[in-house]
């Protein structure tokens, strides 16, 4: 989540750049890398169609309106649920509202599961 947060300002940290400015000195798995890396590359190659997908779930918002933080955990959580065939679409939201819980403020929770259970919804 938070190399797709970066990755909205235009920044090309690594991996490894943001587990040192997270404060985290745990070295990480090669399947953790290789995640996120999938993620980061899947988000930015279907940008256009995941923020579409976010467009159309989101009522009343636009992207461009949505806190940036939230928008980030969306934007990963819409790529697992329409393009990463891997992740069940519940695991999907149940990690995005859970991140939503730590890094959001209160309302964000309620409105990533609504945003998200559209999205699920509209693709069954």
């Amino acid at each position: 989540m938070k190399l797709t947060y970066e990755k909205m300002f235009g920044c090309d940290d690594t991996y490894y750049d943001v587990l040192e400015k997270s404060g985290i000195v745990e070295e990480p798995t090669s399947a953790d890398i290789e995640f996120a890396s999938r993620m980061v590359c899947g988000v930015q190659e279907n940008l256009e169609q995941i923020d579409g997908v976010l467009s159309e779930a989101a009522v009343g918002w636009t992207v461009d309106r949505m806190p940036k933080v939230d928008l980030s955990i969306l934007r990963n959580a819409v790529y697992e649920i329409c393009f990463a065939k891997d992740v069940p679409a519940a695991v999907a939201v149940n990690e995005a509202v859970e991140l939503a819980k730590t890094f959001c403020d209160e309302k964000s929770p309620r409105f990533i599961n609504g945003v998200l259970g559209k999205v699920v919804r509209s693709g069954e």
